[in-house]
């Protein structure tokens, strides 16, 4: 296939729409099932490049779920704990593949924000993912490859439209790439640059002691910034993105939405949060909404008389701010990566009250030894990477 002809860009005035390639190549995709669109296609290449550099650097099976070209969640096949398959919502009984486990846990990041993501699979999709996939609401999925059994799954998604591309794990882009924007044409090399585990020798805090399972971490943080809107930081726990911010202006903008992101996910684990007693018949978006006003400084918004009644059979106690603020701070042993240097110290210190540990950051600012010294006065591991990861 040469070009795939989209029913229309950004937005519906944009047309006409497609893609195609310059030298007249055949396209590295085939469309095995619906009709993707623009934003859904920008979606899917830039998370096949993160799910393909994390197995790359990790070696192991990994998925993300992006919206709006930047991930919601990012992750490595790890197995599931009892508390993920609860707050992640997987069947007791549910047979789980390392690649399912991967896309269960990359979207488990931020339900809220996964509503209607982009899949994308490091691995060949099986039934186990498929199944898991069905039942979510999702636009579309990007692998290399299919079982036929996660195909015939995949393709009863959306009354049929569901969106599956299969990408050739072979391609490899052009060292050069083009964007037009206004009419003028910019032109750079592509962004090959590899992460891994050499990236972070330069450990610049007294702590120097780094834990393999904060290396992985730290490059499951950093491929994730690689493909997100910067200015970006990210929050990883158990090779897991917990807490992604993305596209802000300010980097402590940044910093605090991600860690209220990763706040959210540790709250999710709370007792009363895992206790929460829904109604049998609640729609899994509802049911995620329900749980994040819970969460929220609005969660009389779900108590009231009247509302609660909607989503519970019994009306739940309240999470009280103290409570919250006394379950976060249990936290522990995150790692945090940001995109660019912390021109400033206060991002260290919003980074501990989520629990970091661990730091991976470009290093270069004029008062890196401000930030240094307040990773130091919390005994934090930081590395210095040397490289910025922004991307537009």
């Amino acid at each position: 296939m040469k070009e795939l002809e989209l029913k229309y860009g950004c937005n519906p005035n944009q047309k006409p729409s497609r893609i195609f390639m310059r030298d007249g190549s055949d396209l590295p995709i085939t469309v095995l099932n619906g009709k993707p669109g623009y934003i859904n296609l920008l979606d899917a290449f830039n998370s096949w490049q993160l799910v393909k550099e994390l197995k790359e650097a990790t070696g192991l099976p990994s998925a993300a779920s992006f919206k709006h070209v930047s991930p919601a969640g990012a992750a490595v096949g790890l197995p599931l704990s009892e508390t993920d398959r609860k707050i992640y919502f997987v069947e007791e009984d549910a047979a789980l593949s390392p690649i399912a486990c991967a896309y269960i846990r990359a979207r488990g990041a931020d339900r809220l924000c996964s509503y209607g993501d982009w899949a994308a699979l490091s691995d060949t999709c099986d039934a186990a993912t498929a199944a898991y996939l069905k039942a979510e609401v999702s636009d579309g999925i990007i692998a290399p490859g299919y079982t036929p059994e996660a195909l015939e799954i995949l393709k009863t998604k959306k009354k049929g439209n569901y969106n599956v591309v299969q990408i050739d794990p072979a391609y490899h882009c052009a060292p050069e790439e083009y964007k037009d924007v206004f009419g003028v044409t910019f032109q750079q090399g592509h962004n090959d640059f590899k992460i891994g585990p050499d990236l972070l020798s330069n450990i610049v805090t007294a702590n120097k002691t780094l834990p393999p399972e904060a290396v992985t971490d730290m490059i499951v943080a950093l491929i994730t910034l690689k493909y997100t809107q910067s200015n970006s930081v990210c929050y990883v726990k158990n090779g897991q993105a917990i807490g992604v911010g993305a596209g802000q202006q300010s980097r402590i903008h940044c910093t605090r939405l991600a860690g209220t992101k990763a706040d959210n996910w540790w709250l999710r684990q709370h007792p009363k949060a895992l206790a929460l007693p829904f109604k049998a018949d609640i729609r899994r978006p509802d049911r995620d909404n329900a749980i994040d006003v819970y969460l929220s400084d609005e969660y009389e918004d779900v108590l009231a008389d009247g509302q609660w009644q909607l989503y519970f059979t019994e009306k739940p106690a309240p999470l009280l701010p103290a409570e919250k603020k006394e379950w976060i701070a249990t936290q522990s042993g995150v790692t945090l990566g940001s995109d660019a240097f912390f021109p400033f110290g206060d991002n260290v210190e919003r980074a501990r009250k989520s629990g970091v540990a661990y730091i991976a950051e470009p290093g270069g600012s004029i008062r890196d030894d401000h930030v240094i010294a307040t990773a130091d006065k919390y005994g934090m591991v930081m590395a210095f990477t040397g490289m910025r990861l922004f991307h537009h």
